[in-house]
């Protein structure tokens, strides 16, 4: 019975980290998105109104909203925790994007420079082309 309560409580911790892991990369993915949105033009609007505090909270959290108001296209990314909105125009969209285009590529970039480095750690390690292989060329 000992075993089973020590593998229960071990496979318990494991669970809780993973979870708070999970939690810690969410928040600094919003955050990292809020980032690039400030960078790419988009101005912080803290609602003043219970009505705009409203319209806050009933935003999809941690996506960007596209929203027209009187004629005008707005993009609108909600961040109820700090009770506040980060607002841009088509421009500072299309700026947001060509940033979002520009740190994917970024990333896959550097996975590609470390993929090549991993398999190019060792290469003499194994006799390289053709030794050990029986003379195949």
């Amino acid at each position: 019975m000992k075993h089973i309560l020590t593998g229960f409580s071990l496979i318990s911790s494991w669970a809780l980290l993973a979870l708070a892991l999970g939690c810690a990369s969410t928040n600094t993915q919003t955050q990292s998105e809020q980032d690039l949105l400030i960078a790419a033009g988009f101005k912080v609007v803290t609602p003043k109104t219970t009505v705009q505090q409203q319209k806050l909270q009933s935003l999809p959290p941690g996506q960007l909203a596209m929203i027209t108001r009187g004629g005008q296209t707005y993009y609108v990314f909600p961040d109820a925790a700090n009770n506040r909105a980060l607002v841009g125009g088509p421009k500072q969209y299309q700026s947001y994007q060509q940033y979002r285009l520009a740190q994917h590529l970024s990333a896959e970039q550097l996975a590609t420079a470390q993929a090549y480095q991993d398999a190019s750690m060792n290469w003499g390690g194994w006799g390289g082309w053709g030794v050990g292989w029986g003379g195949w060329y």
